[in-house]
């Protein structure tokens, strides 16, 4: 069986250009770079705080983002500073005053630094984010801890809320 005149004609052809096919990466360069650049230029705006799944956190419709900071998170049933383990809520709930664990973990040396005057102490700052299925008393207690603990702002932490659509603020063109 022979082939063809067309199919013979198909197969030199295949042949001639099989060599040259080679995959062109300058492109897919061109495009990581722009890429790269992007991402390095917008992400410098985005402050991340982890985020613990235990926490939902309740919204606001402030427009000032918080500066850096040490981060309080308290869960349902545990308080941590800067992702450590330093109490649980349950212990909190019960008695007043301040919470000594947290106060202790504020105070170390390497979150505080070195001693500081009175104007440094107004600037220090804390962000705390607590579920908000907890009892006030007990953000009460931490902040009060904080404030004690040389923190001159402290910061709650919440989510950005959508603002409403005022009526008749959009017309239709």
């Amino acid at each position: 069986m022979s082939m063809s005149n067309r199919a013979r004609r198909m197969a030199a052809h295949h042949m001639r250009h099989r060599a040259d096919a080679q995959l062109n990466l300058i492109p897919l360069i061109d495009i990581l770079t722009v890429m790269v650049a992007f991402l390095l230029v917008y992400s410098t705006e985005v402050e991340v705080i982890q985020n613990a799944k235990g926490i939902e956190i309740p919204q606001s419709i402030a427009q000032v983002a918080p500066k850096q900071s040490v981060v309080v998170m308290i869960t349902r049933d545990d308080l941590f500073v800067q992702g450590e383990r330093i109490a649980s809520v349950a212990d909190m709930r019960t008695g007043s005053g301040l919470v000594a664990a947290l106060r202790d973990a504020l105070k170390r040396p390497l979150l505080v630094g070195k001693e500081m005057s009175e104007r440094d102490i107004a600037q220090r700052e804390i962000t705390i984010m607590a579920d908000k299925s907890l009892p006030y008393d007990v953000i009460k207690r931490v902040m009060l801890t904080c404030t004690d603990a040389d923190y001159g702002k402290v910061s709650l932490a919440v989510i950005q809320k959508e603002k409403p659509v005022v009526a008749g603020q959009f017309k239709p063109g």
